[in-house]
This record gives structure tokens, C-alpha cells and sequence, in this order.
């Protein structure tokens, strides 16, 4: 996959590749930098945009977004570009690269690894793409309440387990993520996933398990909700994403406990718009926060995984059982597979939101995953 990567990188015959050297903005250098608000917003602007904008004398600001690629667009088609970086997952980078929206960049150019790696090889599998720089590693998990259960579920069928594991089951309104659960919870190995969904065999059998709870489940749609849920007893076991376990678990001393089992991963990366105002300060920033120390000292303020190998090793011992790269919570995990979402969502979204009507209507929202 690697090699792969690398020839389509040098392979590029058109595009304008990022190679400004770091610190070369000027004091007078604005950037808005774009992301998903909540506690990802928190960290970023502790770790990152704080220390940089001191660090360049630039003036920095931050802007909250619930993902998608519409925005991008229009700023782009109306060349009025006025977002600089932009957090992005990695089905709507694909999506946004693939339609021309956003610049592209040259690997050789970035920060070699702390210890001296070049950046080809420090970037974990995949953290790389034409249009983007990984940053972070996240992940759907399951939680509930620590003295909710005298035994404790463990794997990702005992949340499909209500018999053996009563009680509501808070579930995101999408899709993506629940689906590959449900096979898992059905024996299918986490290699097998995407391909058993691929078939309406396999697609029956995921709906099938999730109508096995369906009158357990809990919707919701936002980030804060499952710690919310799980904190009010509306459910006893929730999916949620990693991150927002952090603080309530961390800062806040609740007894939630998460279950890696079967944990969904995937990159978030930097993405610039093609036509940035600013783009020497977009090309420095994104430099910067993803370089092995500046990876490491986001990790301080929320529990995601750095896409460098090389800030893997400095993150402090204390916060890699939180972390969805932790060697013992890969354990049966599955790689979100961005592409083959972005290939079928049209296809299933209509069914799933019939699963759903019971409860809302027929319109789905894309929402902010922080």
C-alpha cells in the first residue's frame, strides 16, 4: 500500500505541490484553521494553534464545521477560498481531492521523523494522501457505566447481548460503523467485513442483528450524547467516539468503562483548499502540528491516537490504555474502509433510514463527529 501511495505522490503531473520551508510566514500572516469544535477543537488550539501563532507572530482563528465537503466547494468554485487548513475525515478528503477542491502535497517536504525517519516511513500506513497529512487516529468504541453490570461485557457481541447484558443500547443514527458491528457480533472475522457487506446476503445479515435489539436502541446524533446518556442511566451501553470518553473518564472521574473489542479506526488529516489566501501560513501550520513533538502534545489533551510512528514512542505512558493505538486495543479491530463508504452510503442510507423511522423522519443530518 505504501509503495503504492508513494508512486501516485510522484506520479503527479498537475496540482500544486506544498514546499515552503517552516517558519517563513511573516508576522502580518492570518489563518483560520477548520475542524469539528468540542474537545478535538480544545486540544488543537491548546497543543497547536496557540503555540504556533506565538511561535509565527501570526494571527490565528478557528472555525467549527460538521464535515462534508459542500463549503469547501463553493468557497472554491466562487473563488472566494476563505478557510485555510481544514481537519477533514477521510471520506470527504477522498471525495474533495478526487474533485479537485484542495491543493496536494509532497511528502519529501514534511518533517522528518524526531528521530531522524524520513516522513514516508515515520507516517503510519495509509496517514498520507495526495491532498492531506494524517494527524490523528480515532475510534468508535462501546461504554457504559463501571457498576452497571456485575460481570463486565467484553467483546463486541455483548453489546448485541441483551439477555445477558440488559438495558438500552445508545446507537449513532448512521450507518457506517454499526453495520460492521453487527456482522462482527455475527462471527464475521474483522478481515471478512467489507466484503461480506458488499453482498445483499451480507448486508441482510448485518440488519438482521441490528433488528434482533432494535427495541433497546437509543439514537443519537452528537458527540457529548453517549457520556450524557450513559451519565443519566438512558442507556446502559453506548457507542461513542473515544475521544469524547476522555474528559468525563479522565478530568471529570467517572466510572465509564470503554470496551476496545471490535474498536472501528481511522485517520483524520489536514487538507488545504486549493486557492488559500493564506498559503505560506496554511503549508507552515500543517508542518508544524504534524510534526513527532506536536503530534505527542495533542495526545496530552485528548485521547487519539498521532499518526507518526515517531510521536507514538514520546506519548505518555499514562495515556496509551486510551488510546485506540495501543498494541492491546488493536486487539480485533477494524480500519474504517472510507472508500468503500463513499462507494455505497447512497445505496444503503435509504434503508437505514427506514430501520430508523420508527423514531425520526426521513432526513438524515451530517453531523460533527467531535
Amino acid at each position: 500500500m505504501m509503495k503504492q501511495l508513494i508512486g501516485r505522490l510522484f506520479g503527479l503531473l498537475a496540482g500544486v505541490l506544498i514546499s515552503a520551508s517552516p517558519g517563513t510566514v511573516s508576522a502580518h500572516s492570518d489563518l483560520t484553521l477548520v475542524n469539528f469544535g468540542g474537545s478535538a477543537a480544545r486540544a488543537q488550539m491548546l497543543a497547536l494553534l496557540r503555540p504556533w501563532a506565538d511561535r509565527t507572530g501570526a494571527y490565528a482563528t478557528m472555525v467549527e464545521y460538521n464535515g462534508g465537503i459542500e463549503e469547501i466547494r463553493r468557497q472554491v468554485e466562487a473563488a472566494n477560498v476563505t478557510w485555510d487548513v481544514i481537519d477533514m475525515e477521510y471520506s470527504d478528503l477522498i471525495q474533495a481531492c478526487s474533485e479537485g477542491l484542495l491543493e496536494t502535497f509532497d511528502p519529501n517536504t514534511l518533517p522528518r521523523g524526531g528521530d531522524g525517519t524520513s516522513a514516508l516511513e515515520d507516517f503510519r500506513d495509509g496517514a498520507l494522501h495526495e491532498c492531506g497529512v494524517g494527524n490523528l487516529i480515532w475510534s468508535t468504541v462501546y461504554a457504559h457505566n463501571g457498576d452497571t453490570y456485575e460481570t463486565a461485557p467484553t467483546t463486541i457481541a455483548d453489546f448485541f447481548d441483551i439477555e445477558a447484558f440488559p438495558g438500552k443500547r445508545g446507537i449513532r443514527r448512521d450507518p457506517r460503523g454499526i453495520l460492521e458491528w453487527a456482522l462482527m457480533a455475527d462471527g464475521v472475522a474483522a478481515s471478512d467485513v467489507y466484503a461480506m457487506l458488499s453482498t445483499p446476503d451480507g448486508l441482510d445479515r448485518a440488519f438482521a442483528r441490528l433488528e434482533e435489539i432494535r427495541s433497546s436502541i437509543v439514537w443519537w446524533e452528537r458527540g457529548p450524547q453517549p457520556a450524557r446518556m450513559l451519565g443519566s442511566g438512558e442507556v446502559a451501553m453506548s457507542m461513542a467516539w473515544n475521544g469524547r470518553l476522555y474528559r468525563p473518564i479522565v478530568e471529570d472521574g467517572r466510572d465509564i468503562r470503554i470496551v476496545w473489542d471490535g474498536q472501528i479506526w481511522e485517520y483524520d488529516l489536514y487538507a488545504i483548499p486549493k486557492g488559500s489566501r493564506n498559503m505560506a501560513a496554511a503549508i507552515d501550520f500543517v508542518k508544524y502540528a504534524t510534526s513527532t513533538g506536536k503530534l505527542a502534545d495533542w495526545v496530552k489533551y485528548i485521547s487519539y491516537g498521532p499518526a507518526r510512528k515517531s510521536s507514538a514512542a514520546i506519548v505518555p505512558p499514562e495515556m496509551d490504555a486510551m488510546l485506540p493505538t495501543s498494541e492491546a486495543n488493536l486487539a480485533n479491530a477494524l480500519r474504517f474502509d472510507s472508500q468503500w463508504w463513499a462507494q455505497n452510503m447512497d445505496s444503503i442510507r435509504p434503508r437505514f433510514e427506514t430501520f430508523t423511522s420508527r423514531d425520526f423522519g426521513n432526513e438524515g443530518a451530517h453531523v460533527g463527529r467531535f
